[in-house]
């Protein structure tokens, strides 16, 4: 892994063409980049810690939502608290995700800086598409998951023994929450796998159409395991969603094709028993020199190349 990079300063590396940097100077730079995102997530940490009540109000919007998750006065029923801990470790986890969204342009930025200069410019522009693209996908699933874990709720409290009146426990209730959003906004990154293997020439676009079986199969069965809520809600809008995303991509992969000119048959206009028309054009060839027929027997030919010479090993010395 040697980069064409050249040493400006103690802590900063540009490209360079008369030399390349050592593995020490690899793991330097990975070290600064390591500690500059790291202290951008503190800082994220910090901002996060004054922002975590108004998150896990937020959070907790879809269970006071609930018809019979309120009181008599109509004021959300409080959740429940094992351990006199829990509730400031809730606030440094919320705070840790804050950081994490927060701090995201720097670290993500650290990232890219280390990795880029071994890629060409075509991965690059590449990688900056994808991203791109990759952000929204995971913010659509993270909104989307938001607004159905309500009725998933539902479902499970209604389904019970206990009825909806019962107390949950708020560390449990949290996690279950930010498990929705986490795992719908990963899943929501799946047609960038179908786009990456058509854009790099792995898969045509009437190669991924004809998986459409098989993936409206693993996204049911995906959406059945991973989900942590059992009811139907949840699973089934994230296997129509994926379901969906799906055929989006296969219709992006087709245009990507026209575009490229794939999937042209050269004999379209054959039959199979026909012979391909070759398109020959040869070249004409000048006629050579004569040959003088009054020449003597053993006269060397003019335009004949001449003989080589014959030479022994010894006449070298």
């Amino acid at each position: 892994m040697a980069f064409a990079l050249r040493k400006r300063g103690p802590r900063s590396f540009e490209r360079a063409a008369d030399g390349s940097m050592t593995l020490i100077e690899h793991v330097r730079e990975l070290r600064d980049r390591l500690f500059r995102a790291s202290l951008a997530i503190v800082v994220g940490l910090i901002v996060g810690f004054f922002l975590a009540q108004p998150a896990f109000n937020l959070l907790k919007e879809p269970y006071c939502s609930l018809p019979d998750a309120t009181d008599a006065l109509g004021n959300c029923r409080s959740f429940l608290q094992l351990s006199p801990a829990d509730g400031f470790i809730l606030k440094l986890k919320l705070a840790l995700w804050i950081g994490l969204i927060v701090g995201a342009p720097v670290w993500l930025y650290q990232l890219w800086a280390f990795i880029a200069p071994g890629l060409h410019r075509h991965e690059r522009k590449w990688a900056y598409v994808f991203v791109a693209i990759a952000a929204p996908l995971f913010a659509g699933g993270a909104v989307l998951a938001y607004l159905v874990v309500d009725k998933g709720l539902a479902f499970l409290l209604e389904a019970g023994v206990t009825g909806l009146s019962t107390q949950l426990e708020v560390t449990r209730y949290i996690s279950f929450v930010t498990n929705m959003i986490l795992l719908f906004g990963v899943a929501f990154e799946f047609p960038l796998i179908l786009l990456m293997l058509n854009f790099t020439g792995v898969a045509s676009a009437r190669r991924l159409l004809s998986w459409w079986r098989a993936v409206i199969f693993i996204s049911f069965a995906f959406a059945a395991i991973a989900t942590p809520d059992p009811g139907p809600f949840g699973m089934t809008l994230l296997a129509l969603s994926l379901s969906l995303l799906y055929f989006v991509a296969v219709g992006v992969a087709f245009l990507n094709d026209k575009r490229r000119g794939r999937g042209k048959d050269v004999y379209a206009g054959l039959d199979d028993d026909e012979v391909s028309p070759l398109e020959h054009d040869p070249e004409p060839v000048e006629a050579g020199q004569r040959v003088d027929a009054t020449a003597p027997v053993g006269a060397p030919d003019p335009i004949a190349p001449p003989a080589p010479i014959e030479r022994r090993y010894d006449d070298m010395t």
